[in-house]
């Protein structure tokens, strides 16, 4: 059951790609990353009374608040950093450099969960690397029209290394925890960091322009991020993060085909390849 999980985890994070980049168009990405966490808030703690774990609160330990607290510090890093790169970056690159964070994610399970590292794997692992690459080089015209432009890379790739070490925190997390409440507790503390930005930045003021289409895909995206995170760790729960991670991650085709659909990015013959080949290595590690 736990695959299925993981698939509707891939299934939602695609669509919240596409609707949080038409949310952000006008509006400051951090701004727009907090109002979307007190979607993810309310959607989260209705799971929680929906199950009836919030009776289970008071039996977490120290331990696990800690971690539960650290994941959700490092989800926050990864959403502020991943959401500025998509606002100044192509979903078709930004996003495959995100979804790479499964390859740092499967080095951190073998070091500290002790989960195996096959040789099948490693194959996935390179296949994955050379495929983001492929993904991510811009063709001459591209280059002609923003030459030396990659501070989106660099919030995209900070935004995968949050991302791989929020499943490892996740995962020691929720071990002990009913999956829907340690989703909710962490995203308490991914709402509080947020805040605390957008204040630190001065950006509440800026909600009042925030024009009615901005808001309506605001809230789309955090009702979709909403539901990919109750399926990624209920999934992570009751699977290895090694396989669950990867099959979150294949959300980057649904995502690349929304972004063509809606955003008219076409993918080079480059492009295509290192798709491909990002596929071919997510799904090898499945083997």
């Amino acid at each position: 059951m736990w695959i299925a999980y993981a698939f509707g985890s891939a299934l939602f994070a695609g669509i919240t790609s596409i609707l949080a980049k038409i949310g952000i168009r006008d509006v400051d990405s951090n701004l727009a990353t907090a109002l979307r966490t007190w979607i993810v808030l309310f959607f989260s703690w209705l799971m929680v009374f929906i199950v009836g774990s919030q009776h289970t609160i008071t039996d977490l330990g120290g331990v696990t608040l800690l971690f539960l607290v650290l994941s959700g510090l490092t989800t926050g890093a990864s959403w502020i950093c991943y959401f500025r790169a998509l606002q100044l970056g192509d979903v078709n690159k930004v996003v495959p450099v995100d979804k790479s964070s499964n390859v740092l994610t499967m080095i951190l399970a073998f070091l500290f969960l002790g989960e195996r590292m096959s040789g099948i794997m490693l194959a996935g692992m390179v296949l994955i690397a050379i495929g983001t690459y492929m993904m991510i080089q811009k063709n001459k015209a591209q280059q002609a029209a923003a030459p030396g432009n990659k501070s989106w890379l660099i919030y995209a790739c900070l935004s995968a290394l949050f991302a791989a070490l929020t499943s490892i925190l996740g995962k020691i997390g929720i071990e002990n925890v009913e999956s829907n409440l340690g989703t909710a507790i962490r995203t308490i503390v991914v709402l509080i960091m947020a805040w605390l930005i957008v204040f630190a930045q001065k950006r509440q003021g800026e909600i009042k322009d925030i024009d009615r289409k901005s808001w309506l895909f605001i809230i789309l995206s955090g009702l979709a991020t909403g539901l990919s995170w109750l399926c990624f760790y209920k999934a992570l729960q009751d699977g290895p993060a090694s396989v669950v991670v990867p099959i979150d991650k294949l959300s980057v085709l649904l995502t690349v085909l929304f972004a063509f659909v809606f955003f008219k990015e076409k993918l080079s013959v480059k492009s295509a390849l290192g798709l491909l080949l990002l596929t071919a290595g997510t799904l090898t590690l499945l083997l």
